[in-house]
């Protein structure tokens, strides 16, 4: 399947993926955590949810899979400064798993499905691998708002999703991905949804200072302007947004989310 991903792992990227874990980022999986369970994390990125969720299965184990290789061995690393010891690490395609059927108990994916061109494809390889009784589980942004307005945020996303589109993938599908679930095959699917707020000091400078750096100097500010989709200015105009935001104390950022358990 042809390459959709929006961004890079380079080190701004890499730093908000690393903060999440299973608690701020998949909290409807965790119900279903159990001690002994074998556990497939897919689009594992640097690895902060899958060691995470193993902390949750002392006696399972949980492989984490990512298309290309560059974070891997910082996932690794970090399993290794956790004490974490029940982790795998691999390259995957989420469209071809390299996994046998009926391989786990729970197979996960977190802002995955809106990176590819076929997520009902996606969803049905994830089925596949996963065993009979047990279940996948996905989470996707639905919605974006912030406070105050600003010229800044407002272009990156625009940028973001016109990028995203014209790639093949799917902004923000939080809303319809229990409707994927159901093309792939799934007939008991439950939804949720959950929400990221950044509003205090220490969340505006992780979140906006991130950004503003993802807009300086990653695989996103290159291919803007490499494909045609702004011009340098444009991302100026991101970076000074997002460092508005990180500097204004009244400033507030939230992303809501969809969630769908599947029960195969």
């Amino acid at each position: 399947m042809p390459e959709v991903y929006t961004t890079d792992h380079s080190a701004s990227v890499l730093r908000t993926h690393s903060w999440r874990t299973v608690s701020n980022s998949a909290p409807h999986l965790l119900p279903h955590l159990k001690p002994n369970q074998q556990i497939l994390d897919v689009g594992c990125g640097p690895g902060s949810i899958t060691i995470s969720i193993a902390k949750h299965v002392p006696t399972g184990h949980v492989t984490g899979v990512e298309y290309v290789s560059d974070p891997l061995e910082g996932a690794r690393e970090l399993a290794i400064a956790e004490g974490v010891t029940n982790t795998t690490f691999q390259e995957g395609n989420i469209h071809a798993l390299p996994f046998e059927d009926d391989s786990f108990d729970i197979v996960h994916a977190h802002q995955v499905l809106q990176h590819i061109q076929d997520p009902v494809h996606a969803l049905k390889e994830m089925r596949r691998v996963t065993k009979k009784g047990g279940i996948v589980a996905c989470r996707e942004s639905a919605e974006l708002t912030w406070f105050p307005e600003s010229v800044g945020i407002a272009k990156w996303r625009e940028v973001t999703e016109r990028m995203q589109s014209a790639k093949g993938g799917y902004p923000h599908p939080g809303r319809m991905i229990h409707m994927w679930a159901r093309e792939a095959g799934f007939s008991d699917v439950k939804r949720s949804a959950g929400a990221w707020c950044f509003g205090d000091d220490a969340e505006r400078a992780y979140w906006g200072g991130s950004m503003e750096e993802r807009a300086r100097s990653s695989g996103f500010a290159r291919d803007v302007v490499e494909e045609g989709f702004g011009r340098p200015d444009d991302l100026e105009t991101i970076a000074q947004g997002w460092r508005a935001f990180v500097q204004d104390q009244d400033a507030w950022f939230g992303l809501l989310h969809g969630e769908i358990i599947c029960r195969k």
